[in-house]
Formats: C-alpha cells, structure tokens, sequence
C-alpha cells in the first residue's frame, strides 16, 4: 500500500479542463459539440510570434536560459509595463515562469501554512482554493457580488482582514464573471491597506488587456505605497493567443524575488527557451493583433450577452472584461453544476458550473465567448431549445 503525504488530498484541480475532455469524448463519438467552457482564445497565436520561435531554434538556442528568463524578454516585460502603466519596474524584479499558475503556486507556496489565512475571490479561479489548501492555510472567500457588477468591494475585503492573515489574492478583469473593479474602490482597498502593512497582495491582472466599454483596467502596480508587497501575475497566455506555449510573468518585491527564482531552480530549471523569444516577439513587435483580438471578442460580448437575457429564466449582466459571460440561472429551477452536465449531455454545449468556481458561484453558469459567432450562436439556440423543451415538461 503506498502512503502519500496527507496535504495531497486538499488539493483540487481546473474543473474546465474535465469538461474540455468530455466535451473532446463526445466528440471523437461523433456527437456535434460546441465548447463554451475552455477559456482560451480561438484565434492562432500571431505569425511573428511564431516565427521568433522558429527564428531562435534555427539560431541554435537549445540550451538552458537563466531560471530568471533570458535578460532581453525581462527588459521587454518592463518596457510594456512602462508603455501600459507609466512605471518603472526593474527588469531585475521580473521572473519569465511557464504560465500564470506558476505565480500563483509561488505566492501562496511563499505565504500558505498551518495558522495562516489567505483571501481569495470567489466566484473566482479554483486554482487560487486549491493552492491555498494544499498548503494547509484557511482560504477564506471574498464574496464576488453580482449586485456590485462583480467587482471586488474594498470594505467587505478589508473587513476580512485578521492577524493571520498573510496574502490578499485580487483579480481584475476576472475569470468567471467577466468583472473589471473601477479605480475608486481599488484607490479605496489600496488606502485601507495601509492598516495592513504585514499583508502581502498578489494581483492577477492576466486579462489586463481585454477590457470593453470604455472601463479602464487599473493595475496595482500604479501604487507605489505597496510595491514592496505587491506580486504582479500576468503573461502572454490570454493577451497573444498563446495559451500553449506556457509563457507568463511575476513582478516580485526584492525581498522575494530570491526565494522565487529559488522555486523556479528547483521545480522547472528555467522557461522552454525558444518559447521565451516567442514572448520577445509579441512584446517587441506590432501591437494590432491584440487590438483586432479584442474588438473581435467585443463584437461576440454582445452576441452572447443578447442571446442569454433571451434565454428562458436566464438574465446575464453585462462582463466588462476577459471573455467570459457569468448569466445567473437561478430562476430556472435548476442547479449550476447539474445543468452544466445537462446542457452537455443532452444540448452538446460545453459550459462549466458556477460552483466549480466557489460557494458564490451557485445559480450561475460559466460561458467563454472565445468562439466563433456562428457558434455562440448555434449554442444559444440549443441552449433555448432545452430550457422551453424543460420548462414544458
């Protein structure tokens, strides 16, 4: 009988990557299968990103990089930032890590034990619990309001806050709900952390390029009262159409940047080399592909938006960020996981349950706009067609 260590049975997993296989399961038995669950962009990852790949294996760059990352893609991700947010960051702050989960697992690693507690969005990413749980900390919800057009409330987040408290993890724009939190209530958080100043942040600002409707997305980094405490997670994952390549990146406060490369050393060595020019390419070269990225899935926002406040006993506030719509579905007498199966089972329309979100994802669906719209459109109406096909029986 093997024995595993017992803080592996705390620790959970992405549910969307369970739906991805069955929705790919249904497939392969040649059922036609529209997946709104998985949350990555449908577009190719830009050509001259591709091609700087290609360019840095033809070039002979097969070997290890620094654990860091390559010192040109650090300078890079500090100039972005400059471009974006007008700071300055030193290049010597920013750890190139295979994927934004790594931050994550780095921070909450850092910070999570036995005694500890850490804040966490929730609905919010389910990584953030599971992390938190496996490391033995308390992982305590920060409720996500639909009534507070799901952005995060300053007051209730700063209430949360005990002496055990060791992390505050924040995410804007957010996955599920598609929430962007205005500057007002983040300029309020960041003064009421000034009573906190043992409390580090961690800021996953991942779809910090994908905001509609005019909302601004105001990054943490802005706030120089918190630098020494603050963790940036974002990449090039959402924002380039590279999910697959596993390219993302921290900015640390000095004081951890040590044990962070530390934990890159002995985990993953350093990022797949050839990929980390991949990153140079879409940092340093045209800026279009994102913008015709985003106004693409603008025009879909809408679409799906429209469909679901169509839906029978459905409603869907407006998501001002990312590319997920988070419809309420309370009225339709059914539960979210259930009805996510059902929609699956029996529509062929792939969505993932609110709760697989957290406890205050109950009553909600999650949907990806990152398909075509004939798609969204094709899954609407057999969304529509199982709800008035249940409500009459």
């Amino acid at each position: 009988m093997l024995h595993t260590v017992s803080s592996f049975d705390r620790i959970g997993e992405e549910n969307a990557f369970a739906v991805l296989a069955r929705a790919q399961n249904l497939a392969a038995q040649g059922r036609d299968i529209i997946n709104l669950g998985i949350g990555q962009p449908d577009f190719r990852t830009p050509e001259h990103i591709v091609e700087g790949a290609i360019k840095a294996l033809r070039d002979g760059h097969h070997g290890y990089t620094a654990a860091t990352g390559i010192l040109p893609l650090r300078e890079a991700v500090a100039a972005d930032l400059h471009r974006r947010f007008g700071v300055t960051i030193s290049p010597d702050r920013v750890l190139i890590v295979p994927g934004g989960k790594v931050t994550m697992h780095m921070a909450i690693m850092m910070f999570g034990e036995p005694g500890a507690d850490i804040l966490y969005p929730d609905p919010g990413f389910p990584i953030y619990r599971s992390m938190i749980e496996f490391t033995g900390a308390r992982a305590i919800p920060v409720p996500i309001r639909e009534e507070n057009a799901f952005a995060f409330s300053a007051e209730e987040t700063l209430r949360l806050i005990t002496p055990q408290t060791r992390l505050l993890i924040l995410n804007s724009p957010a996955n599920p709900t598609g929430g962007v939190t205005p500057r007002a209530e983040i300029e309020k958080l960041v003064a009421g952390l000034a009573r906190f100043p043992d409390v580090a942040i961690m800021s996953d600002e991942i779809y910090g390029q994908m905001v509609y409707d005019g909302q601004e997305h105001v990054s943490l980094t802005t706030f120089p009262e918190i630098a020494d405490r603050l963790i940036l997670l974002d990449g090039w994952s959402k924002t380039y159409a590279m999910t697959g390549w596993r390219m993302g990146y921290s900015v640390w406060p000095e004081k951890l940047y040590e044990m962070a490369r530390k934990l890159a050393v002995n985990s993953y060595s350093c990022v797949n080399a050839s990929a980390q020019f991949a990153g140079l390419a879409a940092l340093t070269g045209p800026q279009e592909c994102v913008a015709e990225m985003v106004a693409e899935f603008d025009r879909r926002r809408k679409v799906v938006v429209d469909g679901l406040n169509a839906l029978p006993n459905v409603t869907c506030a407006t998501p001002t960020g990312a590319f997920y719509a988070f419809p309420n579905i309370s009225r339709t007498g059914w539960k979210s996981k259930p009805l996510a199966s059902a929609l699956l089972e029996d529509a062929g329309v792939a969505t993932i349950g609110g709760p697989d979100f957290g406890v205050y994802g109950e009553g909600y669906i999650r949907l990806s706009y990152a398909n075509s719209t004939e798609n969204i459109l094709r899954a609407l109406d057999r969304m529509k067609a199982f709800l008035e096909r249940k409500n009459e029986g």
